[in-house]
């Protein structure tokens, strides 16, 4: 039976009002089930030659585990005044996917380190995609505060890689 055989199945059973259909030829056993409380289920199980068949259970779906709770409030009003420092920096991020360089080659310094100042058109860092050293310029003036991601790490489209003080 091929898949069109069981889709002009599935659509009959379904027309015919029947609640359930069993069907077995050769090494393909097909039961349907259709009902007014219940979605249409469909079953297809291919036989094994020689094999016995092993009943399939119907998935339930298990209700999620409570959270554990909040141990306190305080580490979540810390960690707001960072994200509020970080609110004053640009992210430079990555345009491309990629593995991220700092150096241009192994026995070179790195482009951009913490602390520099850099100007627009600088280079910051290489990304390597498909054996293609691209390198990443920098859009805004400013002083380098972080490096968000470490030498030879891949790096997905968007990822931020640096943050920049503009002021």
């Amino acid at each position: 039976m091929d898949l069109k055989e069981i889709q002009n199945l599935i659509k009959f059973v379904a027309k015919s009002g029947a609640s359930e259909v069993k069907l077995e030829t050769g090494d393909v056993k097909i039961t349907i089930r259709t009902g007014s409380d219940e979605k249409e289920t469909t079953v297809v199980q291919q036989v094994p030659v020689g094999g016995q068949v092993q009943p399939q259970m119907p998935v339930q779906q298990q209700a999620p585990a409570p959270a554990a709770p909040q141990e306190s409030a305080a580490p979540k009003e810390e960690a707001k005044p960072a994200e509020d420092d970080n609110a004053n920096y640009i992210t430079v991020k990555s345009p491309i996917i990629g593995t991220f360089y700092r150096k241009p080659s192994p026995d070179k310094p790195v482009f951009a380190e913490v602390g520099n100042t850099i100007k627009e058109g600088d280079v910051l860092c290489v990304i390597e995609a498909m054996k293609l050293f691209n390198e990443i310029e920098s859009e805004v003036s400013g002083k380098i505060v972080k490096v968000l991601v470490d030498d030879s790490s891949p790096v997905e489209f968007d990822q931020p890689l640096f943050l920049v003080d503009p002021s």
